[in-house]
């Protein structure tokens, strides 16, 4: 069984950077698209970037573009959010997910229903 495994949140100054780390132990992630998503207390949770692994495909919702950049590890089997100029409204648990129906229109999906594999989430707290 495919498990998700998040790392490197924590507590970050508004305008700092974090990278976080979703590794899938025992699994080689090429041929899945990966997601990254994130839940506030109290709001809705929040579609945020994905990478189709097989093509290289990425998708950016507005709200991170240029702030934030997906990507893969390949020597290290991770994938990674890298993210800069945090905001105190980037405060939020974010999780990866793991999709084995890869990508649309040559377009990696970025919706919660697409994928069937999610990690436990890391908390990102922004905040000075």
């Amino acid at each position: 069984q495919l498990q998700l495994v998040e790392s490197g949140g924590g507590l970050v100054q508004p305008g700092g950077s974090l990278r976080l780390a979703c590794a899938a132990p025992g699994f080689t992630l090429d041929a899945y698209a990966i997601g990254w998503f994130r839940q506030a207390p109290g709001k809705e949770r929040e579609d945020i970037a994905c990478i189709n692994n097989s093509d290289g495909s990425t998708y950016y919702t507005n709200f991170v573009e240029g702030r934030f950049t997906i990507g893969r590890d390949k020597v290290k089997n991770t994938e990674y959010l890298q993210m800069n100029n945090l905001k105190p409204e980037d405060t939020a648990v974010y999780y990866c997910a793991a999709s084995p129906y890869g990508s649309v229109q040559g377009m990696c999906v970025m919706h919660s229903s697409w994928y069937d594999y999610w990690g436990q989430g890391t908390q990102v707290t922004v905040s000075s």
